[in-house]
């Protein structure tokens, strides 16, 4: 066998030392590329940020705004991103021929709409044309409704009486219906654009979406990324007819068979042999949601407890059994097939701190950090509450500020929001964890540094030691953030009615 960087190898690859591993992160505001050698070192890595530098698709953090509630991006956006990584990768001088194989994520919930005849096109790509020049017209849906959506309440509740109840449903698929979750958007897709969705060859999440176009055929959706979408049977690993009947006909071949996470589903398409001199031995790993990728990175164990701070914001924690309840959402564990994962996923999270950055420290985080640390744990009893979107946990809209009195007031001061923002969003996390009976113990730590916030219980191992007085601080912090969240509940119900 020969081999140089001019000619893509046959057979084996250049010597096991030299493998990489490429994968992918099809986020919410970028795509992310990262290459790593068998030691897991970073060799390489290069990002698309889709508002900069993919301007004319107009996004602002990555998506479009319909109104506050419909929110979209536009599928062939997400391929051209792909496009555009591809040539930076090329750039950085990595000999793309002893990439072994390529997995990824993708924003969880997303779904794509793939137009009648995509398949052909994807088989059959021109490795002396872009990505996106050839699959433009292969979406019946142009744009891609996220996770960020929350416009499916009327299909929501069809389903969830359609199934028997909201604890039903859970049982069946790990969570009750939600807004965001893929099935009830799909039901939409078919109750708003019944021609679109007739003329849909396959439907795909944005994981199986990305994994798509470099198998240069649909992939298969996996069994964890696909139990985010109100119609996988967690227990059985397979599409729940219940649930796909209530939704939308022809579901089942739509979706395809669902796959273990881990699968291999084949060799890269040769459109990348050609055009970037990929080795055609190079497999394609299932790609799997952003949640399910983070826990699996994150290297858990049973009983483990995690925190991710994101564009959202989520708890994970490692189940033996599943534990389905009307707040929590159970997925397949994306390790061992025969786990679970469950989470608590918070809308308002970078994006709204970025917010309150800007707001109030010029859009500096040095600054920001300075504020943080200029109060004190507890910030003289104020708590904050901040929901650019309607949340998941509680449903509930807008900013809301409360004295040490528990009043209601309009504004804080820029070092009083900075913390109440911080701590209120942690209070958050742990109220609703431990309601659900998960043990994540209490706030506190250096101020400046968001990882210290979440102390695990005994007999764990500790990612920040908690200041000494922080159970003292914010353990009657909880009890009147529960009180306050109730209130804020309360008036948006009654203005709702």
């Amino acid at each position: 066998m020969t081999c140089n960087v001019n000619m893509a190898p046959t057979g084996d690859f250049c010597g096991e030392w030299n493998r990489t591993y490429l994968g992918l992160d099809f986020s919410t505001q970028q795509l992310k590329a990262v290459v790593v050698n068998e030691n897991l070192e970073v060799k390489h890595e290069v990002t698309v940020h889709f508002d900069s530098e993919l301007p004319e698709f107009r996004t602002h953090g990555g998506v479009q705004k319909v109104d506050n509630i419909t929110i979209t991006a536009p599928s062939i956006m997400w391929v051209k991103a792909l496009d555009l990584v591809m040539e930076k990768l090329k750039v950085t001088g990595l000999d793309l021929s002893t990439v072994a194989a390529i997995s990824g994520a993708g924003q969880q919930h997303g779904s794509v709409y793939w137009r009648k005849g995509a398949q052909t096109i994807l088989r059959n790509l021109h490795p002396d044309k872009f990505l996106h020049e050839q699959l433009q017209s292969c979406f019946s849906v142009r744009d891609s409704p996220v996770w960020m959506d929350s416009s499916t309440t009327t299909q929501c509740m069809a389903l969830e009486k359609a199934l028997g109840g909201a604890q039903r449903l859970a049982e069946l698929t790990g969570c009750r219906a939600y807004e965001r979750y893929t099935g009830n958007q799909i039901a939409k897709v078919f109750e708003t654009k019944p021609e679109a969705y007739k003329n849909t060859e396959r439907i795909s999440l944005i994981s199986s979406f990305a994994a798509s176009l470099f198998l240069g055929d649909f992939a298969a959706i996996d069994f964890s990324d696909g139990s985010g979408m109100n119609l996988l049977d967690i227990r059985r690993k397979d599409w729940a007819d219940e649930c796909l009947n209530a939704c939308a006909p022809e579901l089942r071949e739509k979706l395809g068979k669902p796959v273990p996470s881990y699968t291999v589903l084949g060799n890269i398409s040769p459109y990348y042999v050609e055009r970037y001199g990929f080795n055609g031995e190079c497999k394609v790993v299932g790609f799997t949601g952003d949640n399910p990728a983070s826990f699996a990175g994150m290297n858990l164990q049973e009983s483990d407890i995690a925190v991710s701070l994101g564009t959202s914001d989520t708890l994970f924690l490692w189940l033996k059994e599943p534990q389905p309840s009307l707040e929590s959402q159970l997925l397949c564990n994306p390790v061992e097939k025969d786990y679970y994962m469950a989470l608590l996923c918070y809308k308002n999270g970078s994006l709204t701190r970025e917010r309150i950055r800007n707001e109030c420290a010029d859009g500096s985080w040095e600054l920001f950090s300075e504020l943080l640390e200029s109060t004190p744990r507890g910030n003289f009893g104020n708590i904050g509450m901040y929901f650019d979107l309607i949340e998941i946990i509680p449903t509930v809209y807008g900013d809301h500020h409360f004295n040490k009195n528990g009043e209601e007031v309009s504004r804080f001061s820029k070092e009083v929001e900075v913390r109440a923002l911080i701590e209120g969003q942690f209070l958050a996390k742990r109220l609703h964890s431990e309601k659900l009976g998960f043990c994540v113990g209490f706030l506190g730590g250096d101020s400046t540094k968001f990882s210290d916030v979440v102390n695990p219980v005994t007999k764990w191992t500790l990612a920040a030691t908690p200041s000494p007085d922080a159970a003292e601080v914010y353990n009657p912090m909880v009890e009147r953030y529960k009180r306050l969240e109730e209130k804020v509940k309360a008036k948006q119900c009654c203005l709702k009615s």
